[in-house]
Order: C-alpha cells, then structure tokens, then sequence
C-alpha cells in the first residue's frame, strides 16, 4: 500500500499534514481497529488520537472503589490477542488498562496514539475527497473532564485554561471509536442546591482520589451497575466510610455474576496454569459465548420468551429475598421485565444491604444543602405506593453521583460535517433519532466509520465482540481505498433508511421496548438507538458477510480492473463446475479422463478471459 503519513505543502500557510487513516479515540474500539489494520491489511499508516491522558477508554476514566468487568475475562478481551494470565476470572478496571497496553505494545501501536488531543470536528472537502479534522491539544489533566466540565473551565478562566494549540490535518478515512460510556450524567433534574454543598461532590466516572472517606457520611445518586459495584467498598478499609446511604429511583434486576469453574478461589489459583493449555481459552471463551446466545431469550416478544423470562425473574427474586433484609423486599422488587434495563450482574451489593452502615432508600432526593440532603416525604418506587415516610434530613460530607452518561447523545461533542457541510448528528435526528447502516456509516459522510456505533450492543454478549465485528465490516471498505482501488465509499441513502427502519421496527416487539421500564437504552420519544435486536451471532452474520449493491463505491480505474478481473474469474469458474458435473455424469469418465478435459476447459476459457479483460481494460482506460 503507497499511502502514508505525510506533510504536504512544506511551509506554506496552507500547510498541513495527512494522514491516510485518522482514528479517534483509544479505547477498545480504536486498539482494536489500528491491531486490525496491521494484522488484517499490513497497514501502519494511520494515527490514534484520544483527548484522555492514557490509553484505555471507559476504563482508563473509571477508577471508582471496585470497578471490574462483569463479563468474564475470557470474552472480555480481543480474539486476536487471548490472555491466558488474567488473575480474576471478572478482573477490575486497573488490568483490564494493562491489558490493553499490553495489545498495544504486542501489535507496536503505541508509538501511533497521541494523548491530550481532543479531535473537535471533521468536515469532508468534496474536491479533495478528503476529510479535513481539527485537532485541539489540551493542557494536562482537562482531558480527563468531562465536556461540561471542560466548558466550565474554558467560561471561568478562558480556552488558554484548556487547550494549548489548534491544529488542521487531514485523512482520506476516519474513524470515530468514540465510546457511548463517555459523557457524565449531571445533576438530577429534580433535585436542587447542589451548587450550595460544602463537600466534595463528583461522578463515579471521575473518581477523586484526594478525598479521605474516613468517619464520612457518604450520599450515592444512583442504583446502577457502577454504584452496585462501589458501595460495598466504602465501609471497609481503606475507605472505612462511616455510613453510606444510596439513593434509588427504581430498582435493577439483580443477578448472580457468571460463576468461574472451582469457584473464584480455585480459580484465581489455577487459571493461568490451565487456561496455557492448547485449547482450553479458546474452547472457554466459546461456553461463555454460547451460554449469552442463550440468555437472549429473555428478550423476545414471543409467548415462549415471556413464559422463559418469567421463570428467571421468579428464581432472581427468590435469590434476593434470600439475601437482602426483608424491609428492602418491595423496593427491591422491579415492576419491568427483566432485560428492559441492564442486568446488575452482582458479586457484593446485595450481600452489603445487611450491614447497618448501609442504607438503601427509595426517597427522591430534594435538596442539597451545605452539609446534608433532605429526600421525600413518601417514595418514588414503587410508583402507586401510599408510603408516608416523611420528609427527612441526612447527613453528607460525600456525595457520589453515579447515575450514569448520556448515552443518546452518539459521538458527542465530536462534530462531523459531511457532504454540504450536513452534520451527521443533526441528519440522524432529522430522521428520528441516532442511527447508521450496521451501526457503521451513514449516507453522505464518505470514508467515515463508527465503531460500536448506534444499535450494535446487546444485553447479553460482550461489546468486545461487537467491537470486532463492526472492524472487521469496515476494513473490508477500507481495504478498498487504502489499496488504491475507490477514492470514496459510502453507504446508499435508501440502504440506510431501511436498514434503521427495519431495526426499530424489530425493537418494537422485545422487552427493551415492552418491558415496561425507563431505560438509557432509548429516548423519551421512544426511539432505541443502543440495543442491536437480534442475537450477535447474526450481526456476525452480517458483517461478514456486507451486502455491496447497498454501497456507493468510486472505484478507481485500477479497482474498475480488479473487480472486472474478479467478475471474469467467478464466471470461469462457474462455468467450469458446470460444464465438468455434466460430462461425468453423462459420459461416466475416470478421474483422468476429467483432469484432461478440464485442463483443456481452463485452456480455452482462460483463453477468452483474456479477450474479455482486454475489452474491460481499452473501456476503462477511455472511459
């Protein structure tokens, strides 16, 4: 491949530098794309960047008290790289981090990802057909903030406080491996004051380190899957809160976290011997996979997956009133389907409820004041209780918001301008809500990508895996214009259109959207820009296999040749398959006797290939 990495223009003012594959963001996506590139295409040609100061993503940013993967480590990690030396069977943030730089260091990309450098917009230059992308390096330590942070900074003490320097490159394909886990949820719309509190007050996303919890009262916001992990660990050392009180809108569905064979002792002692066996990961991995594929059943619309979900939900809410204290019974009890909102797969919290330092209520938070909250009277869950718990004051040093990101807000702040300066956001809201074809591309942004983009999760399966499939679809595209062989691709509006039509008309008969819950997974008008509603094996399905008339390919003449080639060559073959079949099942020849006839077949096909070729190539070359 003769594209590289290049300055154009020497020292004039129009200067600039390109790059043949721009990537945004280092997280799993971004590592996996760049592996890929190398691996997959021989490719090395292409730059990383990523407005956090580490190489990690989502689990670079959260370093909350026992954040860990609730996916088995076996099928939390790439299928290009398995790691046989995991030390947990769920391991937490800090290795998953040290795996993937160690992925990086493996495939030698890390020299290829710059930090601190926030990619702010792309514009697609229809004359160059090349993206135009405005870097922005930031100051240390700012891009780790959020976006409203960032901005509030930028207000308060002006850009100079944010960003260092401004930069325009350019690419001839970029690829957005922004996360949707990246954007921290605010303060909750219905509770005020909290400008007035006196104590340290932030997202689990962006955990502070400084704060001391000893002897404090801490308030959590929020029942998720972050604060289901962190809550148990306040009480203890080295935290040693003094009470922890957790505030619930409305309870989660609750299961057991995925068992490790042996149990998690046995495991963490024997894995890494084990799993070095030729096989073993590999065959492990797969059970994991297959048990999830199973799970999905829970999702369906039909008879039989609502009689298989109510079974599950009647065994989980056994498990849980086996192991919570009786007084969390009803507000522990969800009113959905399980499966509407993302399953807590738990290892800790509901066996924390017992200890008296811990306080699970599902009063609504009010006001903040300077050092307490006051929350109720009455409850918000369940909906139609005739609760009169009263209005009541509690005491906070601490307070922990851990009620999620904005996860309707797809590539956000990245801003994408496409053909006539559209913005891909804005188009995707015009026709209802986030989406692309194959939660890949969209019409009218040639050579722009997304990785795990809108709809391409699942509730059941790793989105490692989704990850990967969505890379390996776009590298078959990709291939295309890094090889010479089209100057653009992008996927036909129609294509998109029924495409995005089709998956919210699937979503419309599972429990995502029937369940009967409010959920991250969809908007207040109804439109599901998360869930993918098929099993993952069939987005494999799809990725593998692209459907090519729903693209729009400018092919080179050099690609002209090549698919013509190809095209000649099928047909030869075709044409000798059936040719062959007939003559021995009409005639009853030997084994020799075919090899000589199609021998002397592939001669005379070959022969008019050739002619055919030549006519292909006089056309393209006048054309």
């Amino acid at each position: 491949m003769g594209e590289t990495i290049r300055r154009v223009n020497g020292y004039d003012n129009n200067a600039y530098t390109y790059y043949p594959v721009l990537i945004v963001g280092a997280g799993a996506s971004g590592i996996a794309m760049a592996c890929r590139l190398k691996d997959e295409l021989g490719f090395d040609q292409f730059r990383i960047f990523d407005r956090q100061a580490g190489i990690g993503g989502t689990w670079w940013i959260n370093r909350y008290p026992g954040v860990a993967c609730d996916v088995p480590s076996a099928f939390y990690s790439f299928s290009f790289a398995q790691n046989p030396n995991w030390t947990s069977f769920h391991p937490p943030g800090r290795e998953i981090v040290q795996y993937y730089h160690h992925v990086c260091q493996k495939y030698q990309i890390t020299d290829k990802i710059q930090c601190d450098t926030d990619v702010e917009q792309c514009r697609w230059l229809e004359d160059e057909q090349l993206w135009e992308v405005t870097l922005r390096r930031l100051v240390a330590g700012m891009g780790d903030l959020g976006a409203k942070d960032r901005m509030k900074v930028v207000k308060e003490k002006g850009e100079a406080a944010v960003y260092s320097d401004t930069e325009l490159v350019r690419a001839k394909a970029v690829i957005s491996c922004v996360g949707g886990l990246v954007e921290p949820k605010g303060w909750p719309d219905d509770a005020t004051g909290f400008e007035d509190f006196k104590g340290p007050l932030f997202h689990s996303a962006r955990w502070d380190d400084t704060v001391d919890f000893t002897d404090k009262n801490v308030v959590v916001v929020g029942t998720g899957c972050s604060s289901a992990q962190l809550v148990p660990r306040l009480i203890n050392a080295p935290y040693n809160a003094k009470s922890v009180v957790q505030l619930m809108r409305s309870p989660p569905w609750v299961v057991p976290s995925f068992p490790p064979p042996g149990g998690d002792e046995w495991w963490e002692k024997n894995s890494v011997r084990l799993m070095r066996i030729p096989g073993l990961l590999s065959a492990l991995r797969f059970s994991i996979f297959a048990g999830g594929e199973w799970d999905f059943r829970l999702f369906g619309g039909s008879e039989w997956a609502a009689k298989h979900r109510k079974l599950y939900e009647e065994r989980m809410l056994g498990r849980m009133k086996k192991m919570v204290p009786k007084k969390y019974h009803e507000i522990l009890t969800p009113n959905y389907g399980v499966g509407c909102k993302r399953r807590i797969f738990d290892k800790r919290w509901f066996e924390s409820l017992s200890d008296p330092k811990i306080e699970l209520t599902a009063q609504p938070l009010k006001t903040v004041k300077e050092h307490s909250v006051i929350i109720g009277p009455g409850v918000s869950y369940p909906e139609d209780s005739k609760s009169n718990l009263p209005e009541r004051e509690v005491p906070a040093d601490v307070i922990v918001l851990a009620n999620g990101f904005d996860t309707t807000k797809w590539l956000h702040p990245l801003k994408v301008a496409g053909k006539g300066g559209k913005d891909l956001v804005e188009t995707m809201e015009e026709r209802g809500g986030p989406q692309a074809y194959q939660g890949t591309a969209m019409d009218g942004f040639p050579n722009f990508f997304i990785i795990f983009g809108p709809n391409t999760a699942t509730g059941h399966s790793s989105v490692v895996m989704a990850s990967e499939n969505t890379v390996n679809y776009s590298l078959k595209f990709i291939k295309l214009l890094l090889n010479g062989d089209a100057t653009a691709v992008d996927v036909k509006h129609e294509a998109e259109v029924a495409y995005t039509a089709e998956i919210q008309r699937s979503l419309k008969n599972t429990v995502w959207m029937n369940g009967g819950c409010s959920s991250w997974y969809y908007t207040k008008d109804g439109w599901n820009s998360t869930v993918y509603p098929y099993t993952q094996i069939d987005f494999y399905r799809r990725c593998v296999f692209p459907k090519w008339n729903d693209w729009n390919v400018a092919y080179t003449k050099q690609g002209l040749a090549k698919k013509q080639t190809k095209r000649v060559i099928r047909l030869v073959t075709v044409a000798l398959l059936i040719v062959g079949s007939y003559h021995v099942r009409k005639r009853g020849l030997r084994v020799r006797d075919v090899k000589a006839m199609l021998q002397h077949g592939v001669q005379e096909v070959l022969a008019q290939a050739i002619q055919l070729l030549t006519v292909a190539k006089g056309q393209i070359s006048s054309a």
